[in-house]
């Protein structure tokens, strides 16, 4: 499995994030040409050598207006911005020149953080005015990140324990506690530390958005053969390099034809799982959503419900959950903490999987879906990946039927 690995020990800041993808891409020149193409008003990216304790990393430099600025975070205190509110903040979105899967992807990355900054002010959404998260430096970051992640296409993120910081941060409403509210809001369910040495914020909302939103999971790298590595630097020097390292490589063996199976056989499967499994009778629906949505955050692969009759007649749930070894510790944690049952069964299970990948197929306007692909044991099977074909759906105003049978209509081999 093509996976991507986010070593967050300093902390994520938007600009940090995409320097680093930025370095996994072929072409680094290149990418920074279509994000210049993207039509941000007044916005230039361009692409830096930093040096942070020796380690040579890409600081991607945003310029409005001729003059670098970034949200208040641990590069440089507040600056003052236009606030703008979620609706403006998409209308700009908008009309930017994005694949419609990036700029879906730009989209629910603000609609978290303003979510966030609604639980933080006790505001509704829509009465929520961004400051320097609204400017146009952090529309730049997220775009940015969004479009290299794409580029970069890997089937699964997973991230570090994140560093938060210590001590306190300036912005817009005054001197606030690291991490700051918002950016506590949205790292909720995320581990995360401090080690009360580095004092400032190394995690910075438009950061903690960017992980929330495309980690899967979260804990110590897992096993996995490492091709390429980037280095993300921010500004400001730290007794401790102030990067953010990403690593790109395969994370699961697989059997590429049906003649590998005989060995599959005799190796006892692709790798080892474990079910996790138990029972309730006093969860409401909305409960038992969000406790899967925090089980998946603590490194669960797989989360199912089945009806079941429980004792004195009762209507329940059995929940079975499908985890690796090494967040096996983290998700019996997450059942305990966010479920009713009282005991957890564990199973120990082999596995065998086709060899999964994602495809990036051009269309004729210029955009980009993707597709996903799974072959093995003698089968080859291809998909189109749901939210892109959801998002061509919405910019044609069309069906998920009409855009599925577009698609292929225009590209035979899907």
């Amino acid at each position: 499995m093509k996976t991507l690995y986010l070593d967050c020990s300093m902390g994520a800041a938007g600009d940090m994030l995409a320097g680093a993808l930025l370095e996994l891409v072929p072409d680094p020149d290149a990418a920074v040409a279509e994000l210049n193409a993207f039509g941000i008003p007044g916005v230039m990216y361009k692409r830096e050598t930093l040096s942070k304790c020796g380690i040579a990393a890409t600081h991607l430099s945003v310029t409005v207006g001729g003059h670098e600025e970034h949200e208040a975070h641990h590069h440089h205190e507040h600056h003052h911005h236009e606030h703008r509110s979620l609706a403006d903040v998409l209308h700009v979105i908008g009309h930017l020149k994005l694949e419609p899967s990036v700029r879906e992807d730009v989209k629910s990355v603000y609609e978290s953080l303003a979510a966030a900054e609604s639980r933080a002010h006790g505001k509704d959404v829509g009465e929520i005015h961004f400051h320097e998260v609204g400017a146009l430096d952090a529309i730049a970051d997220i775009a940015a990140f969004c479009h290299l992640l794409r580029r970069i296409a890997p089937d699964k993120v997973i991230a570090s324990p994140v560093h938060v910081g210590s001590g306190t941060v300036n912005c817009a409403h005054g001197v606030l506690p690291v991490p700051a509210p918002a950016t506590a809001f949205l790292l909720e369910g995320v581990p995360t530390y401090s080690d009360g040495v580095i004092v400032g914020e190394l995690c910075t909302p438009t950061g903690a958005a960017l992980i929330k939103n495309f980690a899967a999971s979260f804990g110590p790298q897992p096993l996995m053969t490492v091709r390429s590595i980037g280095y993300g630097a921010g500004r400001k020097d730290f007794p401790r390099a102030n990067v953010v390292r990403a690593m790109l490589g395969e994370s699961e063996s697989s059997f590429a034809n049906a003649s590998s199976f005989a060995k599959a056989t005799e190796d006892e499967g692709d790798g080892e799982i474990f079910e996790l499994n138990f029972n309730v009778d006093d969860m409401t629906g909305e409960e038992l959503a969000f406790a899967s949505e925090r089980i998946f955050a603590a490194g669960a692969r797989d989360v199912s419900f089945a009806p079941v009759v429980m004792k004195k007649g009762r209507p329940g749930q059995r929940v079975s959950v499908m985890c690796p070894a090494e967040t096996r510790g983290e998700v019996v944690k997450a059942i305990f903490a966010h479920t009713s049952t009282l005991g957890v069964r564990e199973t120990r299970c082999r596995r065998y999987t086709l060899d999964r990948k994602i495809e990036t197929v051009a269309l004729a306007d210029g955009s980009t879906v993707r597709r996903k692909v799974a072959s093995g044991y003698g089968v080859c099977r291809a998909k189109l990946e749901a939210d892109d074909l959801a998002a061509f759906a919405r910019t044609k105003g069309i069906s998920l039927v009409e855009a599925k049978d577009q698609l292929e209509t225009s590209k035979g081999e899907l």
